[in-house]
């Protein structure tokens, strides 16, 4: 979490002209709240459940950008359709550097506790292993501005000689469905 998913993935949507999802800002929509308030009704374990289905829906298309929760890869079924379904680009930061960039933020359920920055630690520590195991490419994000980071996530892509499949045709109707996101960023 704070690694820059959201927003460069939308960079990188809007520089091949391909609809972004992120599926944190899916589950919202769909549930009608925010994720901490599903955390509080539903625990981490619901939340997580929500999110496999959202995963397994989104990474059925083709032509998308997608940007998944920073937890996305402790499930193996998640890794699992990532890694078979997609290019992976895992955007990877410093525990100092997440929680600096994060360390206001109160919509983190998972960084509400005495000590965010050991939480973002330990997180690290689990997810980390996890991120190198499915990522096609690591990009470090450290200082570069968004449009740097998205160059570089097309390079790396180019490089390997990937090839862009044609963007997939939104269904008419809301973003929910598949529309490409407004432009912000986590």
């Amino acid at each position: 979490m704070g690694a820059g998913k959201t927003t460069v993935g939308r960079s990188v949507a809007r520089r091949l002209d391909y609809p972004f999802f992120d599926s944190d800002h899916e589950i919202e929509a769909r549930c009608g709240v925010k994720i901490p308030v599903i955390f509080e009704h539903e625990g981490e374990a619901g939340f997580r459940d929500r999110e496999a289905q959202i995963i397994a829906e989104l990474t059925g298309r083709t032509g998308i950008v997608l940007a998944t929760g920073g937890g996305a890869v402790l499930r193996e079924a998640n890794r699992e359709a990532l890694k078979a379904n997609g290019t992976v680009v895992y955007l990877r930061a410093s525990p100092h550097d997440l929680w600096l960039r994060t360390r206001h933020d109160r919509n983190r359920p998972l960084l509400q506790t005495e000590d965010p920055k050991g939480r973002l630690e330990a997180l690290y520590a689990q997810r980390d292993p996890l991120y190198r195991e499915v990522a096609d490419f690591i990009i470090e994000t450290g200082k570069p501005t968004v449009a740097q980071l998205a160059n570089m996530v097309l390079m790396q892509l180019e490089m390997a000689g990937f090839t862009f499949p044609p963007a997939e045709t939104a269904p008419d109707t809301d973003a929910v469905a598949g529309q490409p996101a407004q432009d912000t960023h986590s």
